[in-house]
Order: C-alpha cells, then sequence, then structure tokens
C-alpha cells in the first residue's frame, strides 16, 4: 500500500542541511555588512581620511617622542608632554606649509592653463599626426569638446578643501596625542587578558614598524625625485618647474603607476611649451631615466624586505581604495594593504588572505606564536612592538 502523504521532491531540487542553510547565511549577512561598511566609508569618506593621515603622522612621530623622552640634557630630561606638545606644533606648521604651496602652485597652474588651452590642443592632436590628417583632425575636434573650465572649477574647489582638511588632521593629532599615554591600560582592560592584549600591541607595532619605514623611504626618495625634475625643466628654460616637481612629489607615493603618470604629464608639459618633438623626447628619457634610477634601484635598496607586498595586490588596492576614496585614498592604499596583511598572517582563518596579499606567498610573522610558549612569545612581541612605538611616560 503506497504512502498517499509524502510526495517526493522534485527532481533537480535538493534540500539544504542545517549547516549549509547556516553557511549561506553567513555569507549573506557577510556580503550584506560589506556594503553597509562601504556606505559609510564612502558618506564619511571626508572624516576618515583626515583621520587616516593623522594616525599615520602619530604613528611616524610616536617613535621619535620616545627617544627624544628619553634624552637627558645634565640632570634634566624632556618631558614627554613637551615633546609631544613641540611635535604637534612641527606637524601643524608642515602640513600648513605644505598646503599653502600646494594651493599657490594650484592658483599658478590654473590662472595660466587657459592661455595654453589652445596650445595644449594643437600638441596633443599632433601627437598622432603620423596616422594620417584625418585621425589627427579628429583628436583635435574630441579634444576641444572637452570643458576645460568645468574641471579647472572642479580642481579650485578641491583646492578649497585642502585647508579645511589639514585642519581637521591637526584636531585629530591632537587629540591621538592627549590619549597616547593611556592606550596600554586600555587595551589591557578591553582585552581583558595581558597575553592577548601584548599580543594585538605587537601586531600593531608590527604595522606601524614597515608602514613608517616605508613612508620615510617613499618621502626621501620622491623628494630627490621631484628636486630633479624641478632642475630638469629650469635647465630647459621651461614655465610650471616647481608645480611639476610638486607633482612628481606627490605621485611618486602611487606605487607602480605614479611615476609613469609624473612622466607622461611632465613630457606633455615640456611639449605644449616647446612643440619640438626632439626636446619632448630628450625630457621624456631624462625624466624616464631618473624615474627608473630613483624608483627602481634606489628605492628597493633602502626599502629592503619591508613591504613584501603582491604586486597585483597592490593594484587591486590602487582601484579599490581609488574608487572609495578618490585620490587620497589611491595614496592611502599601500598603508592599508600592508595592515591587512599583517593582521591576517596572525588570524588562522584570515591566513589564506595574507598569503595572497604578499609577494612570494610567505607573509612573515615577526613574532610567530609556539604551542610551547605562547605567553613568552607574545610579551616579547609586545615588547618589541607597540610598547616601542607608541610608549607612554
Amino acid at each position: 500500500m503506497s504512502d498517499k502523504n509524502t510526495t517526493p521532491a522534485p527532481s533537480g531540487i535538493a534540500r539544504l542541511s542545517f549547516n549549509e542553510k547556516f553557511r549561506l547565511q553567513t555569507w549573506l549577512m557577510g556580503i550584506i555588512a560589506f556594503a553597509v561598511v562601504l556606505f559609510l566609508l564612502v558618506q564619511a569618506k571626508f572624516i576618515l581620511i583626515a583621520l587616516a593621515i593623522a594616525i599615520i603622522l602619530f604613528s611616524l612621530t610616536s617613535d621619535a617622542i620616545n627617544s627624544i623622552s628619553r634624552l637627558r640634557i645634565g640632570q634634566f630630561r624632556i618631558a614627554n608632554w613637551l615633546a609631544s606638545i613641540v611635535a604637534v606644533f612641527l606637524i601643524a606648521s608642515g602640513l600648513l606649509t605644505l598646503a599653502g604651496l600646494v594651493i599657490s602652485q594650484i592658483n599658478t597652474v590654473l590662472s595660466t592653463t587657459l592661455a595654453y588651452t589652445d596650445d595644449a590642443q594643437r600638441a596633443i592632436a599632433q601627437m598622432f599626426a603620423w596616422m594620417g590628417p584625418g585621425v589627427e583632425n579628429s583628436v583635435l575636434q574630441t579634444v576641444r569638446s572637452i570643458e576645460i573650465s568645468g574641471y579647472l572649477r572642479s580642481a579650485a574647489g578641491q583646492a578649497g578643501t585642502i585647508l579645511s582638511q589639514v585642519v581637521l588632521i591637526i584636531l585629530f593629532v591632537g587629540f591621538l596625542f592627549l590619549e597616547r599615554v593611556w592606550f596600554g591600560t586600555k587595551l589591557e582592560n578591553l582585552m581583558a587578558d595581558k597575553a592577548q592584549a601584548a599580543r594585538v600591541s605587537a601586531i600593531i607595532g608590527s604595522i606601524i614598524r614597515r608602514v613608517n619605514r616605508y613612508l620615510l623611504v617613499k618621502t626621501l626618495v620622491s623628494s630627490v625625485t621631484g628636486v630633479a625634475i624641478f632642475l630638469l625643466l629650469s635647465v630647459f628654460n621651461l614655465q610650471f618647474a616647481v608645480a611639476m616637481g610638486l607633482l612628481t612629489f606627490v605621485l611618486n607615493f602611487l606605487p607602480s603607476v605614479g611615476s609613469i603618470i609624473a612622466t607622461l604629464i611632465v613630457t606633455l608639459v615640456a611639449y605644449i611649451q616647446v612643440p619640438e618633438p626632439q626636446t619632448a623626447v630628450l625630457i621624456f628619457v631624462l625624466a624616464g631615466m631618473i624615474q627608473f634610477i630613483l624608483g627602481n634601484v634606489i628605492d628597493p635598496m633602502l626599502m629592503g624586505r619591508t613591504l613584501r607586498l603582491s604586486a597585483f595586490g597592490i593594484i587591486i588596492s590602487l582601484a579599490f581604495w581609488g574608487a572609495v576614496w578618490g585620490i587620497p585614498g589611491m595614496f592611502l592604499a599601500v598603508p592599508f594593504m600592508v595592515a591587512v596583511m599583517i593582521v591576517c598572517s596572525h588570524i588562522p582563518a584570515a591566513r589564506p588572505v595574507a598569503i595572497l596579499l604578499s609577494r612570494e606567498g610567505l607573509p612573515e610573522e615577526e613574532f610567530p606564536l609556539t604551542p610551547d610558549s605562547p605567553a613568552q612569545s607574545t610579551e616579547a612581541g609586545a615588547e618589541r612592538g607597540y610598547s616601542h612605538a607608541i610608549g607612554a611616560e
């Protein structure tokens, strides 16, 4: 006798088990959480960009402050709070000076760009003359259809926000220095476990050391490159030498693509002012040699094994943060990638992410835990980590 209450499931449709349903729900919740976080990153990007830059500047100067506070002049010792106040003052002065220089150069370029608009359009079209007069005319018409004035107004508006963002960064840095003394105590109370707090401190210290070394080396190499480009354009008696040197300095912080963009812009600016292919080619070759020697020879020598990041991962990080935060996000892409790789390398479930982000697929652990003595390892790591990089009284 057949059972009439049981109906077979349609062919090709299988019921999900409890584990499969739980896994599916986890994935869906993860996607929703990622979308919410991405939305918040985009909506609050003005504040978050300022906060990220402030944290980087804070970490760069904290180690120097700790070293200064340990110095003794006779029987006197420089107080930690005094060194912090001096550091905030120097950071504020440097940021305001840099912002003023950038705004002045932007105003200089914008005020003279309209005078070179026709020359620039013809110079760009002449670059395609070898493909025939029809192609050259088409390129000229296409370039002339671009609303230059709209882009100039947008650039002027962006320049106006620089000063307000610099003020916000200075405020964030000041409050971070006020909180630095109590960070260790807060971390221990938050984790409720000294060993775990020591491990977190060591991870933070590792991130700070690598990012600091990367930024210091990049700043040095980019400064030398910018000065070299300035001297190169000055030798040829071209305008915008200061602006091109500053632009090269800034763009060199973008790995892989920044030096290429800077070289092309410098060559185009030179070609617009001196419409001679020989001069433009010579400047292109010299600027390319400067970028190659400093970027591919000197930079790796100074950087050593600091980053060990995947080149493809860097491009993906640049694209993602550029889409989320624009140009500032591209400059912060590498420090963020370093932080993600180091954190994931110490989380067993997330270690595959660290392997994908590392260059050789072997992310380093500066303080790996051993099964025999986890507390010993974490305390040693913490001693080399955040307590050294941030410090307290």
